[in-house]
């Protein structure tokens, strides 16, 4: 199983998360971070990063701002006041998940 699939089940969270962090962001500019912050390790695709947008949105934990750069409309994602409280949630949840993943794989080297 490689990273890619590790990742993909905490997308959402890591959208969350930088949104968090940063403000506001557009899409090309979440992907960017991420690889970054991944060292390229992971490298979210288009295809994954904009339903997932899509579906937070819907979901109420995003607002979307466009505003118009170099003559194209760019879309700006941000948290919504919901989207705030489920961010803390989903990071707690996955702490917690991986906490628990720590213990069954090293627990001589859990934390806790």
């Amino acid at each position: 199983m490689g990273n890619a699939k590790l990742y993909k089940g905490s997308l959402n969270t890591i959208i969350l998360k930088l949104l968090e962090e940063q403000g506001k962001m557009y899409g090309y500019e979440i992907t960017q971070k991420v690889k970054e912050l991944t060292k390229g390790e992971l490298q979210i695709t288009e295809g994954a990063l904009y339903p997932a947008l899509h579906k937070l949105e819907a979901e109420g934990l995003l607002d979307v701002e466009v505003t118009k750069v170099d003559n194209r409309l760019r879309k700006y994602y941000k948290l919504t006041e919901a989207g705030v409280k489920e961010t803390k949630n989903r990071l707690a949840e996955l702490e917690d998940f991986i906490r628990s993943m720590q213990h069954l794989v090293n627990p001589k080297w859990s934390i806790d």
